[in-house]
């Protein structure tokens, strides 16, 4: 074999191993998080690790946090070793990733608590059947042009001033839409946004994330928002956060 093809051919052969270890099944460590709300408290469940098709250099920095009760169950990638809680109301469930302890008390009844200012991860369910109408009224109102017709039957109720429920987008976030009723988003630092539609505030780091609507004649609007900010060390993670949501979410 001439040496221009044997390199060739090691080459092809490295990147078809690069590719497959890419793509390999690995695991992440599962961690249930304990929660309170509107069915009362409830402690972490157990679970086995998380299936993931991550390089393993990726998956070792992360875990899969879950709220696994009464109320169903739903999580998310995060770094290892940080905190979770989740919380359960009449409008939806929201689960709280963060590296530092989270306090019950904030989370469920927000006093002398206006959000996270540093790394944070919020997952939440708003269901359209519910209260959690009017929150998914507005970022309808702001994101999926294609059903404002049902952000402007919410504002009809008359719940709320319609300016409450302003239509178009931020004017600083960037969204790259992957269909009528799924946009990933970037608020920038200092900056409000459909990031900061969250308990995250605005800071010196950016929030980025997914938001999935799901809309249909049989079923009631539901509306499911991933915002994170994580810290410049690791914010290479974002988008592995982004697409693991995406294919639970199809899945």
């Amino acid at each position: 074999m001439k040496p221009s093809r044997a390199r060739s051919l090691a080459c092809f052969l490295t990147f078809a191993a690069a590719s497959l270890l890419a793509n390999a099944q690995t695991s992440v460590p599962y961690i249930g998080c304990s929660g309170d709300g509107q069915t009362g408290p409830y402690a972490a469940a157990k679970g086995e690790p998380k299936r993931v098709k991550l390089p393993p250099a990726i998956a070792d920095q992360l875990a899969w946090y879950e709220y696994n009760g009464d109320a169903g169950h739903f999580g998310t990638l995060g770094p290892r070793g940080w905190n979770c809680f989740a919380t359960i109301g009449s409008d939806g469930l929201t689960l709280y990733v963060a590296p530092e302890p989270l306090d019950s008390a904030k989370l469920l009844e927000h006093k002398n608590w206006k959000g996270f200012t540093g790394p944070a991860i919020q997952l939440s369910i708003s269901d359209g059947g519910t209260s959690g109408r009017f929150e998914v009224a507005r970022v309808v109102a702001r994101v999926f042009p294609a059903h404002r017709d049902y952000a402007r039957t919410i504002v009809k109720e008359g719940f709320g001033p319609a300016p409450d429920y302003p239509f178009g987008p931020f004017p600083s976030d960037h969204l790259t839409y992957k269909g009528k009723e799924l946009v990933e988003f970037t608020t920038p630092a200092r900056h409000r946004g459909l990031g900061t539609m969250s308990w995250l505030l605005p800071s010196d780091q950016p929030i980025s994330g997914v938001a999935l609507l799901s809309i249909g004649p049989d079923v009631d609007t539901e509306l499911l928002q991933l915002s994170f900010r994580l810290p410049p060390s690791l914010s290479s993670l974002g988008m592995t956060l982004i697409q693991q949501a995406e294919a639970d979410s199809s899945s």
